[in-house]
This record gives C-alpha cells, structure tokens and sequence, in this order.
C-alpha cells in the first residue's frame, strides 16, 4: 500500500501552492500586457541575460586571471630588483646601474630613499574592494620580496607606488598601473553593450513590422462588430495574412446572411402587411359595432406587434455609423417627448461627439425613455463622457425591477407580471432590442436602483 501524506504535510503543501499562485498573480500584475510589449520582452530577457552572464564571466575570469599574472610579473621585477638592491655594495655607480636597468628592463622609476618608517596603509574605500589590483599585487608581492613593503595603487590615477625597506636605506618604485593588470576591460563591455544596442533596434523595427499587421486586424474586427466601414487588406507574415483572409471571409458570410434576412423578412413583413390591409378594409366595410370595434384594437394591436418583431430581427443593418453629436440627439428626443406630453430632464456633460449609427442609438435610448415614462411621473437623462467611454444615463422615480429580473428583461418576449417593461399592447421587445443595438456598438446596458427611488438604466459606449 502507499502511504498517504500526513496532514501536516498536505497543510504544507497546500500553503506552498497557494504562496506560488500568489507570486505568479504578482508577477502577472507587473509584466506587461500588450502583445508588443510582451513579445519586446520575449527578445530583450534572454539577450540581457546573456551578456549579463558573459560579462560576469569575462570579469571574474578572464579579467582576473589577467590580472593576476600581470601582477605576478610587476612582483617578480621588484623582487629581482630588490634583490638586486640588496646583494650589490651600495656606492653610486651601482646605485645608477641599477636604476637605469629598472627604467630600461622594468619600466620603473626608481629611487633609493633614506632610511625610515614605510607609510601608513593607505584607507580602503568601496570601490577598492572592485578593483582586482588591490587583492592581486600585495599577495603577490607577499610571495616574491621577503622585506616590508608598502604599496599605493589608488593616489595617482595613472601610477602606483611600491616603497621596500631594505634595511640601510628604502626602495621607492613607480610605475604605471596598467603594467599590472588589464587596462582595456571596458572596451569588452562597450562591445557589448553597443552590439546589444544594435540587436534591440533590429529587433525592435522587426517587431514593430510583424505586430502592425496584428493591430490593423483587432481594430478591423473591432470597427466591424461595432458596424463601422472597414478598409483593410491582409499584410504581414503569412499566418497573419491567413487570419486576415479569414476575417474578410467571415465579414462577407455574415454580411450575406444578414441580407438573406433581411430580404426573407421584407418578404414576410409585405406579405402579413397585406393581409392586414385587407383585414382593415374588411373592418371598414362593417357597421360601426362593438364587435367591430374590438376587432379593429385586436387588428392594430397585431399590426404592432408584428412591427416589434420585424425590428428586433432586422436589428437595422442597413445603417452606416457616423459622426453624432450625442448632446442634439437627446435634445430631439425631449422635443418629442414635450409633443407628446412628457417632460424629460436632460444634462450634459464633457465632449459627446463619437460615432455610432445615429438612429439606431435614438431608437435605444428612446425605448429606455418610454419604458421610464409608462412606468414613472419623472425622468431624467445624464450624458457624460469619462475616458474612453460615454454613457448614457435615464433615472425615474418609479417601482423598479426586482434585482432577480434585471437580467431577464432583456430576454426576448419576457413578461413580468405587473412589470415596468411589459409594453401595453407590445410583446416585451423594448429592452432586448435597446441591448442589441448598444452591443452591437461595443457597448452595453445595465440595471440599478437609481438615486431617485425608481431604475437605472445605463448605457455605455465606447468612443
């Protein structure tokens, strides 16, 4: 049998999983979202970690190990030359052979000092702790010159100092520091750094040119779904092109099926038009009755309510979206309520000039509007525009819709009994149709208790 885990363990482990998603949420947050800038990111990780790894080695390796021999060597020439120092008779002619060969051999000025105390250690600084030459030389120097010695590597820019007490008198050296260790590192990093600078502009051009085409599709699909006039050819790289052709497919296939719709139900509705007709010419004929009276109502109320159906499934195809200026259109839909008896309050605020299929969008609001006025004694529109969105806001003072039925009002043909959207003599289509026409601009419709006591219906739509 396998043992099971303990429940200390799966408690454990159900921590750790839930500390991962944590982390990965975290990290999701901060990456960027945009397939630009996440495909930028996809070629310049892996690019800086790979010069990051290559520096570091060049550095703590090659650079080191450089150094290191170089310093060798500058200890090595000192120690030959204390040496040197020390077996030969002090007297002026040795003294002078000794400091030419130092210039001419070792490229190191020397000079003898009199006998006295070396100098203090010179103050250790934090980018000494950087610098191999200060933990290279004087290990080196520990191993070739047997005497106290002092060393400064970080008074003169260009020089060091070394200073040998030999005893009767105190060797003084100075040379130039790049003889012990290696002086041109940063051209390896400037390489580097301008080769990476290169490869991102490369890549960042390339890139630019592969996601345009991917832009121009979103956006194409995006104009289309909100009915907009579309101009776009495939371009890119042939899946995009593939996607592109696609799209432009399925535009034409829907296209022609709305056509085939709308052509069967200008049929359907010419055809049921008529027979309507000649119900009412039929009514008209007869003496003016209860009965015919009562047949005239049922007559109208039929021609209505085919009139619902036909619009909500035509849904206004035909109609090209343009520039509208939102403020006039709510202004024409308070002259027409006035007209007809109805005040409606009306406030605009911020630029309200967008795009859309202008009455198609009146149609929307209108039905919210009516659907407030048969419900409510006040009502009151709000426009405004925040961001990339407006909204279109209509309040009243009525009953409201339970919160468990504002979804379903939307629902094609749902009644609600004693309800606010139950059209007198409609079929419940108002506000499935005012939805449709504000998705079908990228948008939608939601409902809310209102400040005023009664509903809030609230359209947004984007710019």
């Amino acid at each position: 049998m396998i043992a099971r885990p303990s429940p200390q363990t799966m408690r454990l482990l159900v921590r750790w999983r839930e500390m991962w998603r944590r982390a990965a949420r975290a990290l999701a947050e901060l990456l960027p979202k945009g397939l630009y800038r996440r495909s930028l990111l996809i070629v310049i990780l892996p690019m800086v970690l790979l010069q990051t790894a290559v520096t570091f080695v060049f550095m703590q390796h090659h650079w080191d190990l450089v150094t290191r021999r170089l310093s060798e060597a500058v200890a090595r020439d000192v120690g030959a030359l204390t040496d040197l120092y020390r077996k030969l008779p002090p007297n002026a002619e040795n003294d002078l052979f000794l400091t030419n060969l130092a210039s001419e051999r070792f490229r190191m000025d020397a000079t003898l000092l009199p006998a006295g105390p070396l100098p203090p250690p010179m103050p250790k600084s934090f980018f000494d702790a950087l610098d191999p030459l200060t933990r290279t030389l004087p290990s080196q120097l520990k191993h070739q010159v047997q005497e106290p010695f002092w060393i400064d590597t970080v008074g003169r820019s260009g020089l060091m100092e070394i200073r040998v007490d030999l005893g009767g008198r105190v060797l003084r050296l100075v040379t130039r520091r790049a003889l012990a260790y290696e002086a041109n590192a940063h051209i390896f990093v400037l390489w580097m750094l301008a080769a990476m600078i290169v490869l991102l502009t490369v890549a960042i051009i390339f890139l630019r040119n592969q996601i345009r085409p991917i832009l121009r599709l979103a956006r194409a699909a995006e104009d289309f779904g909100k009915g907009r006039d579309l101009d776009f050819s495939p371009h890119g790289a042939r899946e995009v092109r593939q996607a592109g052709y696609a799209f432009i497919e399925m535009k034409r296939r829907i296209e022609r099926a709305t056509e085939q719709r709308t052509a069967m139900l200008n049929g359907v509705s010419h055809d049921l038009r008529t027979i309507l007709t000649r119900f009412k010419l039929s009514l008209a004929l007869l003496d003016n009755s209860a009965d015919s009276e009562l047949l005239q109502k049922d007559v109208d109320e039929m021609g209505r309510i085919l009139e619902g159906y036909l619009a909500f499934a035509r849904g206004d195809p035909a109609e090209v979206s343009a520039p509208t200026n939102l403020g006039e259109l709510l202004e024409d839909l308070q002259a027409d309520a006035a007209r007809h008896g109805g005040e409606i309050g009306l406030e605009t605020r911020g630029d309200l000039e967008i795009r859309v299929r202008p009455m198609a969008l009146k149609r929307c609001i209108g039905n919210l509007v009516a659907n407030a006025q048969r419900h409510a004694d006040t009502v009151r529109i709000l426009a405004i525009r925040e961001c990339k969105f407006v909204f279109v806001v209509v309040d009243d003072d009525g009953k409201g819709i339970p919160v468990e039925h504002r979804e379903d009002v939307f629902r094609p043909f749902y009644r609600l009994d004693e309800a606010r959207n139950q059209d007198e003599g409609g079929a419940g289509l108002g506000l499935a149709i005012a939805r449709d026409i504000a998705r079908s601009h990228g948008g939608d419709i939601t409902l809310s208790d209102s400040p005023m006591g009664g509903l809030r219906a609230a359209i947004r739509i984007p710019v």
